[in-house]
Formats: C-alpha cells, sequence, structure tokens
C-alpha cells in the first residue's frame, strides 16, 4: 500500500535525495517546503503534484505562485506557511531542513499526532531535545533518524537493548583538514572548505564538518535519540567514512553498520523501517577499499568539537546559544566576513554571554537563538 510523505526542506541535499528514494518507492507526497529555490520547488511541485507547496521566504513564494497557476498545488508563504505544511496528514514527515529553522516546523509535524517523524535536521534536537522528546511521546509519534551516523547507531540497536549499551561510537570523516595544525587553519577559504572528501552535502553542513562542528552537534543529538550521557558518546575520526557508527554494549562486544557513503541509503530506511527495501545507493566493496582507520579526534585544533563536548551536559540555553553563533559565524564566513578560525571564538563568546538563560519552553530557546544571533557583530 503506498505511503504518503511529506518533506521539510525539499530544496536541500536531503530532501532532493528523499524524493529520489519516495519515487523509487512510489510514495505519494502530499506537501513540500523550501526555502528561496522557487524555481526547483515548480519542477519538484509539478513532477509530485503534491495538495501544497510552502516557500518560507515570502518573495520566493509569490514567485512559486505565479509559477504554479495553471496546477491544483496551494501555495503557502513563511515560516507559518511551513509549519502549516508540517501539520498536514501524512503518514511520514521528513524534516530536513536546516539550522533552528526546522525547530517549529518539525514540532508542529509531530503535534499532528500519530505519524512518523523521520529527522535529518539535527539542530531541533541540539537547541531543544528536552522538549522535542516530550512532544514525542504526548503525541504518540515514531522519530527515526536520517543522519548517516544516527540511522547507524539505530541499526546497531537492532542488536541488543537500550539498557545493555556500554558506549556509542560516533564515527567522523575528520573533514577536508584533517592533520592540519590550527595555524594552518588561519589560511582556510570557502572553496577549501566547501570541498569534502567524501560525502556530497549542502554548504552549512559541509562547513560544520570542516570545523568538526557537526561532529559536536551530532552528540547532542544522539543523547537525545538514544538516551545516554555525553560521557558514553565516543568520536572517532574515520576518515574512509565506511563505518557510519558503532554501538559497544556491556559484554564488550562491538556492533558496527558500514556502508558506501551515500545519503541515500539511511534516507530510504527511514522511510521504510522495519523493511529493508532495494535502494540507489551503491554497494560495498571492502576488498577494494582495503583497510578501515581509526584515530582519535584533535580537539586542540578543531576547538568547535570541544566547544561542542563541554556544552553537551548543560541543560540551560548553552546548546542553543552554541547552535544560533556558529549558524551566524558559518555564514560570515562563507561570505567572506570572518575567518575560518574565528568560529569557535565567536561561539565561545556567546556561550559566555548567553548560554546561562534558562530553556525550559521553545520560546525560551528562542529568545536565547534571537538573542546570540542579534548580538554577534560580523555577519
Amino acid at each position: 500500500m503506498a505511503r504518503t510523505l511529506t518533506v521539510l526542506g525539499s530544496t536541500g541535499s536531503i530532501g532532493t535525495q528523499t524524493l529520489e528514494a519516495a519515487e523509487l518507492l512510489g510514495y505519494q507526497i502530499i506537501a513540500l517546503t523550501g526555502n528561496k529555490n522557487a524555481s526547483l520547488m515548480e519542477r519538484q511541485a509539478r513532477k509530485f503534484a503534491p495538495k501544497l507547496a510552502a516557500m518560507a521566504d515570502e518573495a520566493a513564494a509569490a514567485d512559486l505562485k505565479a509559477r504554479l497557476a495553471d496546477t491544483s498545488v496551494r501555495v503557502l508563504s513563511g515560516p507559518a506557511g511551513v509549519c502549516e505544511a508540517a501539520a498536514q496528514e501524512a503518514e511520514i514527515v521528513e524534516s530536513s531542513l536546516v539550522g533552528v529553522a526546522g525547530l517549529l516546523p518539525t514540532l508542529a509535524a509531530i503535534r499532528a499526532g500519530n505519524r512518523r517523524v523521520a529527522l535529518a535536521n539535527k539542530e531541533t534536537l541540539v537547541c531543544a531535545g528536552h522538549i522535542v522528546r516530550a512532544e514525542i511521546k504526548k503525541h504518540g509519534c515514531e522519530l527515526i533518524p536520517v543522519d548517516s551516523e544516527h540511522s547507524a547507531i539505530f541499526q546497531c540497536l537492532m542488536g541488543g537493548a537500550g539498557s545493555e549499551v556500554k558506549r556509542i561510537l560516533l564515527t567522523a570523516s575528520g573533514g577536508p583538514f584533517r592533520g592540519f595544525s590550527r595555524e594552518r587553519l588561519r589560511d582556510v577559504t570557502p572553496e577549501m572548505a566547501l570541498r569534502h572528501p567524501n560525502w556530497d552535502m549542502g554548504a552549512k553542513v559541509t562547513i560544520d564538518s570542516a570545523t568538526m562542528m557537526n561532529k559536536g552537534l551530532e552528540v547532542i543529538e544522539a543523547m537525545h535519540l538514544f538516551n545516554v550521557g555525553p560521557e558514553r558518546i565516543v568520536p572517532l575520526v574515520h576518515p574512509q567514512s565506511v563505518v557510519h557508527s558503532a554501538v559497544e554494549f556491556c559484554d564488550n562486544s562491538v556492533i558496527a553498520q558500514l556502508g558506501v557513503p551515500d545519503m541515500r541509503l539511511p534516507i530510504q530506511l527511514a522511510l521504510t523501517y522495519p523493511a529493508r527495501l532495494p535502494s540507489l545507493a551503491g554497494e560495498l566493496d571492502l576488498a577494494k577499499i582495503g583497510s578501515l582507520t581509526f584515530e582519535k579526534p584533535d580537539l586542540e585544533t578543531f576547538r568547535c568539537l570541544a566547544i561542542a563536548l563541554k556544552t553537551a551536559p548543560r541543560t540551560d540555553a548553552a546548546p542553543a546559544v552554541m547552535n544560533a553563533a556558529n549558524e551566524v559565524a558559518v555564514r560570515a564566513f562563507l561570505r567572506g566576513k570572518t575567518g575560518f578560525a574565528d568560529i569557535p571564538d565567536i561561539i565561545e563568546g556567546a556561550i559566555a554571554q548567553y548560554g546561562n538563560l534558562p530553556a525550559a519552553t521553545t520560546e525560551d530557546v528562542l529568545s536565547a537563538d534571537a538573542l546570540t544571533r542579534a548580538s554577534i557583530k560580523v555577519k
């Protein structure tokens, strides 16, 4: 029986790959959302014929509405329109929005109740994991991770009970600057940082991978997904990106999930679980790869990861402030307004200023986020 699917962030890297999987699986698309790319959204809407399409950017929404005037697709605009799209009746809602902008739409999808939320927006859990967990429980939703590392952990946990977990081994490629000194990072340009050795991703997550902030965000995400304290989550640099993560159990046995570095594999599993079906991802040839290596991350050089690990246990606004400052700093770096090596300094300054704010409610989280963004001068 065909399943129904809404994709939040359908014009991004994860969203476009999700639609590839949906087409392969024969899923019906209920709603699509994007930010500014009206041209791509028009092509997606004409191909998949959703009931509605929403653009967060008002001008892009107006453009899209004109483009789709000859169709039956209803066009919504602004953050409220994205949330309305998220709440549409669909069996699965995939959230692949980038940054804290994904928080309210993801919560809207959860509060619509009784559905699967396939989560590729790690910032939602980083900023408000305790709130999201409570809403998932309250509204009877199922949360399935899409990130390759968290999908791997999810799959490894099929081999043992959560109470038997000793440690989670969270792998990282190390990014394009593995082996660099802190001094060498001062010469990094956006063009250099956007050349990831293994993965084809959007600009923001690619820069986060280069600073290793992405791995810090994923530690916090894993805490909330799997109810594990940060002291039991071990980041491990694995340059080949073949072991996507592993779980060590109380008897010291380790179960790992391996595959080619292709996001279509975890995306499809999040849609089809508990079934596994043929996918567009390629086969893994271990003999061709030859060897797999692992090493500890360099926390002295990659300070963003160190900051995130220090912030992870905090229950105040520090994780949300860290995320907001990182988003602003990454955007400034991509625009040539600040240096690559300045990103951790910006984040540390923001945490010192606003990290002690409360984070008990969504309003608290968004207030801390807004104050942080307003306080950072380099944009």
